[in-house]
Parts: structure tokens; C-alpha cells; sequence
């Protein structure tokens, strides 16, 4: 098994590094890719180091059976036929390949047999606030069919990666010592802030984030969900959140729904209000699964349900759901 990971020195390609090597990955040989300005840094994997080479258009990646691809759409674009050219399977993180009908976008909890049909031998990774949502959907759409959901997410400084998270840290720090605050990652100072906006506001006034949470949502479920969303940036270092409502066509019990999540792959049900038992991002960072509490019949709503959930952007986010993709290409094509 030869793999190679794309975008290495960024945050996902690092949490990439991290999540093979605890999942025993059953990889022989580990390729590391990167732009100019990281190729020739060293990475440790398995107490072996190694080199992060230049991505070029060459026969790199021939022998190659997974690339986890992480650096943009941009590169993800430009480079996909040189990854893809000798029969890698190019796992993407970006947002290059999405909605294209040729290729597959996955997550292996709601629709993992999705992924082994690739026409162009690429397969995505969905946005991560959409991955989150989208496997706490699943359980509950097989016991009602989901009509609509309402969802408002609170996404950490991690979405927006590394040096993001570094900005945010700085920025505490310069306030704390009386310093002017340095500005240059989010559009405004993140530091004891929220901002409503995350990407690029579309025509109909929503952002590209939110709609990606509409249109993703409905290709990863096979379904005419329609998924009304906020996203909004706060100061928390790592792990996204989201409040989220529930419209199902029959009306579920929380007994129903909180069996139904109990049961469910990468789901842990945090809920208990009398001893102030949910989830947060304080504590969901560096975990697996996706954390669900506050979960109650929405008032407004009789066949409504609504519900919190917190998880690790950087892991089931991005680089987990591309390694458990990969894992059961394993178990299902060999």
C-alpha cells in the first residue's frame, strides 16, 4: 500500500500525519506533497522521517493507491489529472469537485457506497460543518423522512486554518499586553468577537459556506432536504459547533430520536441538563465522533426536533472522513 498526502504542512495535512498513525493505516510507503515553500520540510510518521517533495506535474504519484489531497481548490483543480493519470484514488478536501455529478462526495457513516463509483477516479470530501450535521441527519432521516432543517453553526478559528489558529492566539496575547491587534486572516478581530460571515456572500445573500450546507446536504442524503443555514466565526480555537432544527413528515419522540443517536456510527449523545452534561468545543477537540446533546421536541414546530452538536474540524471534519473513506475502499475492493 503506497499513500500520499497532499498539502502536508497545513493544518489538515498534519491532522492527516496524526489520524494514520493512530488508525495503524495499512500503508508501506507515505508520500508528502507541497508548495514551494514547504517542500524540503521533514515530517515524522511511524518514527520515520520524511521529506516533503515539491507537487509537480509528473509521474509522482505512479503506484500511488490513495492521495489525500488538502491545498486548496485551486491546486486540487490543477493537479487532479497528475494525480489521477496512473489510477490514484484522489481523495479531496476542497471544494473543486463537490457538486460535479461525476464524482462522488462521501461520508462513509450515510453514504459510504457512494464512493465506489468514480468516474474520474476522484472522490470528495464535504465541507466540514456539512459532515457533521449530515451524520447526526442520518439516523434521524431513517426513522422520518427530514423535510427542512434550520441550522446556525459556530465555527471555530480552525476552519480557517493553521495560521488562522496562530492569528487568533496572537491576538489574545497582544490584548492581553496592551498591543495593537493584528487583523489579517478574518475580516475583523476574532479575539472576544463573533463574525456572521464565513466565505463569500452569494447573490440571494447568503455565503458560499451556508449554501454548501443546502446543496451538499442533499447530494450526501440522496434527498429533497432543504437546510437553511448561519454560519458564524467565534473565538474558540478548535472543533465547530451547530444548533440545529429539525423538521421531520411524522412527529418523533425525543425517546426515539435520542435511541436512534445512541445507535449511530460516529455519534456520542452527551445529554443530560440536570447535571449540566453537553457537548463543547472545549472538549470535542482531538475526538472522533460527533458530540450531540440538548436534544428536545421543538416548540414551534410539532414535528419538529431540535438539538447541539460539537466536533473536531480538522478530524471528522476533514482528514478522518478522508481516511475512513479510504478504509473502506480497503475492505470493499480488495
Amino acid at each position: 500500500m503506497k499513500a500520499a498526502i497532499v498539502g502536508a504542512s497545513g493544518a489538515v495535512g498534519q491532522e492527516f500525519l496524526r489520524v494514520l498513525e493512530q488508525r495503524n493505516f495499512p500503508v508501506d510507503e507515505l508520500l508528502l506533497f507541497g508548495s514551494q515553500r514547504s517542500a524540503g520540510s521533514k515530517y515524522t510518521f511511524k518514527g520515520r522521517e520524511i521529506e516533503v517533495r515539491l507537487l509537480q506535474h509528473n509521474d509522482d504519484f505512479k503506484g500511488v493507491d490513495y492521495a489525500f489531497v488538502s491545498a486548496g481548490a485551486g491546486t486540487s483543480r490543477e493537479f487532479a489529472e497528475t494525480i489521477t493519470k496512473h489510477g490514484t484514488v484522489m481523495i479531496d478536501n476542497s471544494s473543486a469537485f463537490r457538486m460535479d455529478a461525476d464524482v462522488p462526495l462521501v461520508v462513509p457513516e450515510c453514504n459510504a457506497e457512494d464512493a465506489l463509483v468514480r468516474p474520474r477516479g476522484i472522490i470528495a470530501n464535504p465541507n466540514c460543518t456539512t459532515i457533521m450535521m449530515v451524520v447526526v441527519l442520518k439516523p434521524i432521516d431513517r426513522l422520518s423522512h427530514i423535510r427542512r432543517v434550520h441550522v446556525a453553526s459556530y465555527q471555530s478559528a480552525s476552519g480557517a486554518g493553521a495560521q488562522a489558529m496562530a492569528e487568533l492566539q496572537e491576538q489574545y496575547r497582544q490584548i492581553v499586553n496592551g498591543e495593537p491587534v493584528t487583523v489579517d486572516k478574518f475580516a475583523y478581530q476574532l479575539a472576544y468577537n463573533v463574525i456572521p460571515q464565513i466565505d463569500v456572500f452569494t447573490d440571494n445573500g447568503y455565503t458560499k459556506e451556508e449554501m454548501k450546507m443546502f446543496n451538499e446536504t442533499r447530494k450526501i442524503l440522496h434527498s429533497d432536504i432543504r437546510c437553511s443555514a448561519t454560519c458564524v466565526r467565534i473565538s474558540s480555537l478548535r472543533s465547530h459547533s451547530e444548533a440545529v432544527w429539525i423538521e421531520t413528515e411524522e412527529p418523533l419522540t425525543e425517546e426515539q430520536v435520542r435511541a436512534a443517536l445512541e445507535a449511530a456510527p460516529g455519534v456520542t449523545v452527551q445529554d443530560d441538563p440536570a447535571t449540566k452534561t453537553y457537548p463543547m468545543p472545549l472538549f470535542t477537540g482531538g475526538k472522533d465522533d460527533v458530540y450531540v446533546g440538548r436534544i428536545r421536541r421543538d416548540i414551534a414546530d410539532e414535528n419538529g426536533m431540535t438539538l447541539w452538536l460539537s466536533g473536531d474540524q480538522i478530524r471528522k471534519g476533514a482528514a478522518l472522513n478522508a481516511v475512513q473513506i479510504a478504509e473502506y475502499l480497503i475492505q470493499h475492493e480488495k
